[in-house]
């Protein structure tokens, strides 16, 4: 991969405006990331209930739950956008704290809810509560980053930030897999409780430790309305090409229990066993990837990932027809490569990507940019189930030779922004 400056022939860049080194340095850094694992334990924790918890614990019918549970979410939409305003007039600290709080207490509002309203409202709040927080947790980063005396790139910030999130969802769900192996009612509302604890000690953690001393607010710069951003035809194009990149991420979790089900006829174990490898995975080579990816353009190492998911997709196409014949060692080594394609995939985007989003946004603007960011995971989010099930039910290759299909529009697109994007976006 070159890292060379984008060609004399591409269309002059527009600068973007850096914020300038603060008096004092931010400090709690560690703590931080630390935060966020905490946190990540506690999604992690009830990821794997979801309509399970309601169901053990109330009379209201799967159906009903579905309706209840659908509109929290669509009720949180509006959210990010509230959110980038609210960190830019208040700080992403604040933010990220009050999030941490309304989460913790949703989480304590299920212990006690068993008719339809309690479980609207108490889920509502935690769908809220989830939005705020990664509507605000990569700004507080990228603030965090600002007031660091050592020079840095905040690629490295949201990398371990992104390892974090990924270890702590994996731990939580294998602490929930044991804890409701007996199915009783105090496992399941014990479980509630201790991602509410999760959220709480997160909140804390940073309201206590964390001192973040970005100048950004301090410039005098003119302020960002959604108005202009949305005329930010670059910051536009990231995040329709990160839509693309988001449908990879997600789409192994959504479609992995089905595809070893019905496609290759294998056990249950096998995609928790795959999933856990991914997370011990990303845990393992989380730091190799950050050093290797370092001196590259941030567009290529994305250009990279939407290669790798792109072979992940062919991978699982692959073997897609092979209907029980998991036991087969070729179906086993494709599938364990294909996983470690998707991770290191993974591992290259997540950081990189909001790392460009975060160099093109105005410092002034930077949480309207990084939460607007945020609608590309959100739509995201609904289009994945949606795809996966209407193409597995035609073919069960279909899905992943689509996915690769738009993983490679995805690569082209990124190579024809890279021309429009300037070296300080590129390269940190």
């Amino acid at each position: 991969m070159s890292t060379d400056p984008a060609p004399a022939t591409a269309p002059a860049p527009t600068a973007v405006p850096t914020a300038p080194a603060p008096s004092t340095p931010s400090r709690g850094g560690l703590v931080l990331i630390g935060a966020v694992a905490v946190a990540s334990v506690g999604n992690g924790l009830f990821l794997p209930l979801a309509l399970v918890y309601f169901l053990a614990l109330t009379d209201v019918p799967l159906a009903t739950l579905g309706v209840l549970l659908g509109a929290a979410s669509a009720v949180s939409l509006p959210i990010p956008a509230l959110t980038g305003m609210l960190v830019d007039r208040f700080s992403a600290g604040r933010v990220v704290i009050l999030s941490q709080l309304i989460l913790a207490a949703s989480y304590v509002a299920l212990v006690w809810v068993n008719e339809p309203i309690g479980i609207f409202v108490a889920s509502m709040l935690g769908s809220v509560g989830s939005r705020l927080y990664w509507s605000s947790i990569f700004t507080l980063i990228s603030d965090y980053v600002d007031g660091i005396v050592a020079a840095t790139r905040t690629d490295g910030w949201f990398a371990w930030a992104n390892i974090a999130r990924t270890v702590g969802i994996g731990v939580g769900g294998l602490i929930t897999g044991l804890v409701i192996a007996d199915g009783s009612d105090a496992a399941f509302r014990g479980v509630a409780v201790a991602a509410a604890a999760c959220f709480a000690a997160a909140g804390v953690a940073i309201a206590v430790a964390v001192r973040v001393t970005s100048s950004r607010h301090k410039q005098g710069e003119e302020r960002f309305g959604y108005r202009t951003l949305l005329r930010d035809a670059n910051f536009v194009a990231l995040t329709g090409l990160n839509v693309i990149f988001a449908l990879s991420t997600l789409t192994l979790a959504i479609a992995l229990p089905t595809f070893a089900r019905d496609a290759l006829g294998g056990p249950a174990w096998v995609t928790s066993t795959l999933l856990v490898g991914n997370a011990m995975l990303v845990l393992v080579l989380g730091g190799v990837i950050v050093r290797v990816v370092a001196p590259l353009r941030r567009t290529r190492v994305l250009v990279a990932a939407g290669c790798a998911w792109t072979l992940w997709c062919i991978g699982f196409a692959a073997i897609a027809p092979q209907e029980g014949m998991l036991s087969g060692p070729i179906v086993w080594v494709v599938l364990v490569a294909a996983t470690l394609l998707f991770t290191v995939a993974e591992l290259m985007h997540a950081p990189s990507s909001m790392a460009i989003a975060a160099a093109i946004a105005p410092p002034s603007a930077r949480g309207r940019y990084l939460a607007t960011f945020q609608y590309s995971w959100v739509i995201a989010e609904i289009i994945a189930p949606i795809l996966f099930a209407t193409l597995f039910a035609a073919d069960h290759a279909l899905p992943f030779v689509v996915l690769a299909a738009v993983n490679l529009v995805g690569v082209a697109a990124t190579l024809l922004l890279e021309r429009r994007l300037p070296a300080s976006v590129q390269h940190g």
